[in-house]
């Protein structure tokens, strides 16, 4: 008897885009800052890159969003090369719709949704995380919860992961192409 796979549903692919079962069972450090009602949304890429210049490239997330310029950057191009000092990061810093609340070097940035952001969006935290994955090569593993206490927060949320997916898958294949560009000329860091 052939066994037949499960179809892929919309809900799911919205809540988890490419993650694996082990990054779906794990608690991100967004989650600890995350709204007591809130819902999870996973992102995930391979990147044939070193987890140093990947993590570098997730640093720029502090100059511009990487996603569909035209849409969310004004219009204005995010850098192609990386911008002297990104990689610095602090406490209370800019991070896309964010600010910076922890980071650990080298490993992931988690930011909390700023005010006008939470009035907009409802509360979210995010969490972008580097690990090495398969010889020289890294992973990109995403997390964004959502906050919502009412029911029209709550069909704001549902509407927010759908876009994010877009929007995110957008911002990490972007990612991915210029960790992997740099790594294939040479930088180092």
């Amino acid at each position: 008897m052939e066994r037949k796979e499960a179809p892929v549903r919309l809900r799911d692919t919205v809540k988890h885009w490419n993650t694996t079962e082990v990054e779906r069972s794990a608690v991100y450090p967004c989650e600890h800052f995350a709204a007591p009602t809130y819902e999870r949304y996973l992102r995930a890429v391979d990147v044939e890159a070193d987890p140093s210049i990947t993590f570098r490239w997730i640093c720029q997330l502090t100059v511009a969003p990487y996603s569909y310029d035209w849409l969310d950057n004004w219009g204005r191009r995010s850098p192609s090369v990386l911008t002297p000092g990104a990689e610095v990061l602090d406490v209370g810093q800019q991070f896309l719709i964010a600010r910076i609340v922890e980071f650990e070097p080298g490993r992931q940035i988690t930011g909390v949704s700023t005010p006008r952001a939470s009035r907009l969006f409802g509360p979210i935290t995010l969490t972008y995380q580097v690990s090495a994955a398969g010889g020289q090569g890294s992973r990109i593993v995403a997390c964004m919860t959502v906050g919502a206490d009412s029911w029209a927060g709550r069909a704001r949320r549902t509407l927010l992961g759908l876009g994010d997916l877009v929007m995110m898958r957008k911002q990490l294949l972007t990612l991915k192409f210029n960790a992997e560009a740099s790594a294939a000329s040479g930088v180092t860091l």
